[in-house]
């Protein structure tokens, strides 16, 4: 799927789709915390093969039982589509 580059306002505006990640250094952010390094190691799992799924790989971090994730797009040099669509599905997966 190709990445469609955000404007500004869909930039700006992802606060309110997104209100537990925050754009930090030009990247969609979110920070985690889970009860043991087992469970945030298997939550990195998941979000590793939806990412493979989707052709479309975030920086993870894992130290612990906290996890962080910055997603961006190299292809566009900046946020697309796709970090929107890959944040959504990993929000999706906290709530299952």
């Amino acid at each position: 799927m190709p990445a469609k580059p955000l404007s500004p306002q869909e930039i700006a505006n992802l606060g309110s789709e997104l209100p537990d990640w925050s754009v930090l250094n030009g990247k969609l952010h979110r920070g985690l915390i889970f009860e043991s390094f087992v469970e945030a190691f298997g939550f990195l799992t998941q979000v590793a093969l939806i990412a493979e799924a989707m052709g479309h790989h975030p920086e993870l971090g894992n130290v612990y039982n906290r996890v962080t994730i910055d997603l961006t797009t190299h292809d566009t040099d900046g946020l697309s589509s796709l970090d929107l669509q890959l944040a959504l599905k990993i929000n999706a997966l906290l709530k299952s």
